[in-house]
């Protein structure tokens, strides 16, 4: 009996919604493409699927900047900061979702950082003023960043409602970030216009 009622249940369960693909393209004023801004959806009413740990996360020194400029990274991460300049570098972030520094360590030597909590992380170096970057670490499985056409693509989105947050570390916003809540039926193409503050004398480009 307990088999047959739970066999009825489970027919009366809602199949879960179909998975869809959105492109977002975010531009300037000018139609610009912004490269580097980090695109996450979150599902509304519903859980977001977790981003999961994977390995190889690094931020090079090398010519005395950062490589890459911005890493986005999933919760729990492990970042390896390996110095390849003939210079000491010593890493450093006052950041909230991350605050640490990693002492002065020379060439061909390398530091690890676990990044446990959501959020953006800039990181410097106290030695080289220069030298800036910045560590996106994400809770959502659907967060990307884009590309030098300033687009993005990501697969495998449950329809619905969902919220599609754009995030850059010069962008004119609360936050640095610009948020619009749509419904997402057979797929997606949203377009962001934003507007970037002028970086720091002293920050490598982005």
């Amino acid at each position: 009996m307990l088999a047959l009622s739970s066999f009825v249940l489970l027919l009366g369960a809602a199949p879960p919604p179909p998975m869809v693909g959105v492109s977002v393209a975010v531009r300037g004023p000018n139609g610009q493409p912004i490269a580097n801004a980090v695109v996450t959806i979150r599902l509304v009413g519903r859980a977001t699927p977790p981003a999961r740990a994977g390995a190889g996360y690094a931020v090079r020194q090398q010519n005395i900047q950062f490589n890459p400029f911005l890493l986005v990274v999933p919760v729990n991460a492990d970042v390896s900061f390996p110095n390849f300049d003939q210079v000491r570098h010593q890493v450093y972030s006052f950041s909230p979702a991350k605050r640490f520094e990693l002492k002065l360590y020379a060439r061909e030597q390398n530091r690890t950082v676990r990044f446990d909590r959501a959020g953006p992380v800039s990181l410097g170096c106290n030695i080289h003023d220069q030298m800036t970057a910045f560590i996106y670490v994400t809770d959502s499985a659907f967060t990307a960043k884009t590309d030098a056409s300033g687009n993005v693509s990501l697969a495998g989105v449950p329809q619905g409602a969902v919220t599609i947050s754009v995030w850059h570390p010069y962008l004119r916003a609360p936050g640095n970030q610009v948020s619009r809540q749509i419904n997402l039926g057979d797929g997606a193409r949203e377009a962001f216009t934003v507007v970037l503050r002028m970086p720091p004398a002293t920050s490598s480009s982005y």
